[in-house]
């Protein structure tokens, strides 16, 4: 029904259209625009009166996403910024307040398989992580710069890694020699480091680690806190939030938001997650859990 880079398919696309419910004259604002999988879903629901604003920090999927959106024309605003200034620069518009927000808080393959800024595991690329090359701090500096505590304490909090403690203990004892540099590096000193006992059976075992760092170089928990606080309060009454999480720390951020909120309302008890037929199309909607809550009305 709706077309799509091949390069990302959205998650969760069905339902994400049903609890939107785009309409007409409805504004909405994907936080995450990433190729526009969603957003070009949220225009053709909505018609030629919807419009939406895109929220994405990384410039070479803005540019993807303004060719794979450029038939809907000026219903679409392009905004070059992460979603935590989504408040501030929706009043630079002069918009009050929207009808719909999403957040797809995922890597698109773009990031993971074709940016090569080390997001991946798979191959032999730079640690970068940055999501916006704009951004001062590399993987590779924090690998470089940070004690053996802070590191143990990024894999832990951020990855939710059991193993933190020997892993920055390998990493700082590494760096005496040479810095690590590239992903397959970092890869390869986690396989070694962690005993074969601890290895996950459904993921690679150095997932946790990247996670946490990546976490870590882009402030993406500080950022989400952020624009659920002020995503809600740019919602007008019936207005739908919808916040598709990939791990645990994300979705109990979102779950804890929507219910201390006095403004929303959750309309999903539980994460709506992936049928068997979306997981057979796109593997990596395995792991996608979606809340939704509505504004009440006021």
């Amino acid at each position: 029904m709706y077309d799509h880079d091949p390069l990302h398919v959205p998650v969760l696309l069905d339902e994400v259209i049903a609890y939107l419910k785009p309409h007409e004259g409805g504004v909405y604002v994907d936080g995450n625009l990433g190729l526009g999988g969603h957003a070009g879903a949220i225009l053709e629901t909505g018609g030629p009166g919807c419009r939406l604003i895109g929220f994405d920090w990384d410039e070479e999927a803005q540019k993807r996403a303004q060719q794979n959106l450029a038939r809907f024309g000026d219903q679409v605003i392009f905004v070059s910024k992460n979603f935590a200034e989504l408040k501030s620069e929706l009043t630079k518009l002069n918009i009050e307040s929207v009808d719909g927000v999403l957040l797809d808080l995922g890597l698109s393959s773009l990031h993971l398989d074709a940016s090569g800024r080390g997001f991946s595991f798979k191959g032999e690329e730079p640690l970068d992580m940055r999501m916006d090359t704009r951004l001062p701090v590399t993987a590779a500096d924090i690998l470089a710069e940070a004690s053996e505590q802070e590191l143990a304490d990024i894999f832990y909090l951020y990855g939710e890694e059991r193993q933190a403690r020997p892993i920055a203990r390998a990493i700082v004892n590494k760096r005496i020699k040479e810095p690590l540099m590239s992903t397959r590096e970092l890869a390869d000193l986690v396989d070694k480091t962690i005993p074969r006992r601890f290895h996950p059976k459904k993921i690679h075992v150095a997932t946790k680690v990247f996670q946490g760092l990546r976490i870590a170089v882009n402030g993406e928990l500080d950022n989400l806190v952020k624009v659920l606080a002020d995503g809600a309060e740019m919602l007008r009454p019936g207005g739908r939030f919808c916040v598709i999480s990939f791990h645990s720390l994300e979705d109990r951020l979102v779950k804890r938001a929507f219910k201390d909120n006095p403004r929303l309302r959750s309309l999903t008890s539980k994460p709506v997650v992936a049928g068997r037929e979306e997981i057979e199309r796109n593997f990596r909607s395995r792991s996608a859990k979606l809340r939704v809550a509505e504004v009440v009305g006021e």
